[in-house]
């Protein structure tokens, strides 16, 4: 992976997401569910919620990247919190 310019905190980042998918798929195909109707007053399942916690952390990441500065560690509990809060409620 020379070519690409890889670090290791980005190989991370991409693991962790094909690890999400997948762990989403085997929970699809083992435990289907219904779409179920949260606060957002839209049906969703649990790959719409993993969806929308992932777009709203890549947000949450750049908005404080930009107001607040590198130190990335803050937003990743403030990603964590915001995804619990999606699961549950959206």
């Amino acid at each position: 992976m020379d070519w690409m310019a890889w670090t290791l905190p980005t190989a991370i980042f991409f693991g962790v997401i094909a690890l999400l998918l997948l762990t989403f798929t085997v929970l699809a195909i083992r435990f289907p569910e219904t779409p179920r109707t949260g606060i957002l007053r839209i049906e969703t399942t649990r790959g719409d919620r993993l969806f929308i916690t992932l777009l709203g952390s890549a947000f949450i990441n750049l908005a404080w990247l930009g107001l607040v500065g590198a130190d990335q560690w803050y937003a990743l509990i403030l990603c964590l919190i915001y995804a619990v809060a999606v699961f549950r409620w959206v």
